[in-house]
């Protein structure tokens, strides 16, 4: 009789597989956290926001949402368990596949929005450069960037994380920031740095609520951090340099975005960043970091996939989601589904925020897995009640936001009705 194939999304990670410092962890974050979306979400804040308000809300809701992040690294890293191992332990075992069956479709949808990302800037890039000019270069491009994903998924995802992330994709893409970071300043120096600094908003929106858009990018990450922080040593170096690599990204990569509206506000991102000197290298370089992404969506695609179906391995569910990203890419029309795939996302925030609720402050995550039954009913009502919540605060009181609010009552409902452990 064969024996049942091991699940290694519901089994902690072996300590001799416990790789990760906190430079790793760092390494890794900061290269998720630069992204094209990233400064162009950053450019949304203008004009409805003056510069000193949109800085503020950067700093804070970058600070707030990628500590959350290493929060949720270090119960990933202590626990040694993925994301679908912490969903298991608080929801149960069998309710768990539903949020876990939610989180692969909305990395399917991310993923390919990545791929549209980067074949919109390849062929932007090959437009400003004069060689891609025929109507099926599209395609090429989705094509490439999607094989690029599956002959990353195909290897060691530790590997990556060390040696291609690390060594070669961070340096390069920082040196593309500091470059694009140069030639805007430079620009806004020539429209007055004391004029942009001082100016005000129109009035379109509220601080609390840009706080809201700044915690979206790393709240959008919560579902997969643990996949990748189960690697590290310890939790301590797991949530600092989670922390300090994300935090630094999307304070960088939103200030990017609004310099960017300011000095150059009827243009769109990549053909804004395409007129800076030497924009074409810079952008070719982030580009190129943006496969992270993709790859990121993909491999924790393929762990919750993994954690419903053990049969297929880590490695080919991997294979398998890249594929249908890149399909997707090809025939959905992805940017009219934009705003159902941050709809999706919002069930993340309350989901998270009861399990941050259950597992903080050293809770056992194994002994609760190992325990788990069925249906854990307070945790599956608290999660549904913070869905509505989420939707409902921006009508009732829509100064106030939806994500903060929303995570710290679900994690205070949670924490006050965690279960006893011996």
């Amino acid at each position: 009789m064969t024996p049942a194939p091991a699940n290694e999304a519901l089994a902690p990670v072996a300590p001799e597989r416990r790789v990760f410092h906190w430079r790793d962890h760092a390494s890794l974050w900061f290269s998720l956290g630069v992204g094209l979306l990233v400064m162009q979400v950053g450019a949304y804040l203008m004009p409805a926001l003056g510069t000193q308000e949109a800085l503020a809300a950067i700093v804070l809701g970058s600070v707030a949402g990628a500590g959350l992040l290493g929060w949720v690294a270090k119960i990933g890293c202590d626990s040694g368990l993925a994301s679908a191992g912490l969903m298991h332990a608080v929801y149960g075992r069998r309710f768990a596949g539903l949020p876990i069956a939610l989180n692969i479709v909305q990395l399917l949808g991310w993923g390919a929005f990545e791929l549209v990302v980067m074949r919109d800037a390849t062929v932007a890039i090959g437009r400003q450069s004069g060689a891609l000019a025929g109507a099926y270069w599209p395609v090429l491009a989705t094509l490439l960037w999607g094989g690029v994903v599956m002959l990353l998924i195909s290897g060691s995802m530790v590997r990556l994380v060390r040696r291609l992330i690390a060594r070669i994709a961070l340096p390069l893409v920082v040196l593309s920031l500091l470059w694009l970071s140069w030639q805007f300043i430079a620009l806004a120096q020539a429209h007055g740095l004391e004029a942009l600094w001082s100016r005000r908003g129109d009035g379109g929106m509220g601080v609390l609520p840009a706080l809201d858009l700044v915690i979206a990018m790393p709240i959008s990450w919560l579902p997969l951090v643990a996949d990748y922080a189960r690697h590290g040593h310890s939790g301590g170096p797991a949530l600092r340099g989670t922390w300090l690599g994300y935090a630094l990204a999307n304070m960088w990569c939103y200030a990017l975005g609004v310099l960017v509206a300011l000095v150059l506000p009827s243009q769109d991102l990549v053909t804004a960043l395409l007129l800076a000197q030497g924009g074409l290298i810079a952008l070719s370089l982030i580009l190129i970091d943006e496969v992270d992404n993709a790859y990121g969506d993909a491999y924790s695609g393929s762990v919750s996939a993994h954690s419903l179906r053990p049969a297929w391995s880590v490695r080919r569910w991997g294979l398998a989601i890249a594929a249908v990203c890149t399909a997707f890419a090809l025939v959905l029309p992805m940017h009219s589904l934009e705003p159902f795939l941050l709809l999706l996302s919002s069930v993340f925030v309350p989901l998270f925020g009861v399990i941050l609720g259950r597992l903080a402050f050293g809770a056992p995550a194994q002994q609760l897995l190992a325990r788990a039954g069925g249906v854990e009913w307070s945790a599956t009502l608290l999660w549904l009640a913070g869905i509505a919540c989420y939707h409902l605060l921006p009508r009732a009181l829509p100064q106030l936001g939806a994500a903060l609010p929303t995570l710290a009552l679900c994690f205070a409902l949670a924490w006050a009705t965690r279960p006893r452990t011996a």
